[in-house]
C-alpha cells in the first residue's frame, strides 16, 4: 500500500526533521484551525481534514496540489 502524501510528509517532520517547526491548517466544521503538528497529533483529528501543512512558514503540502 502506498503512503499518501500527508502521511509522507508527517513521517518525515516526526522522524527526519524537527517537529516543532510544521503547522497544521485543518478543518474543524466551519471553520480552519492553525495548530503545531505535534497538538494535531495529540488531538487525534482525522488527517483527511487537513487543508495545509507548513513548515517555517512554507507549504509543503496542499489539499488538490501537487507540490
Amino acid at each position: 500500500m502506498r503512503k499518501r502524501k500527508t502521511q509522507e510528509v508527517i513521517s518525515k517532520a516526526l522522524y527526519a526533521d524537527d517537529p516543532h517547526l510544521y503547522t497544521v491548517l485543518y478543518r474543524d466544521y466551519d471553520q480552519l484551525v492553525e495548530e503545531s503538528l505535534l497538538t494535531f497529533l495529540e488531538k487525534e483529528i482525522p488527517a483527511h481534514r487537513i487543508v495545509a501543512i507548513y513548515r517555517d512558514g512554507v507549504i509543503v503540502y496542499r489539499k488538490g496540489e501537487r507540490l
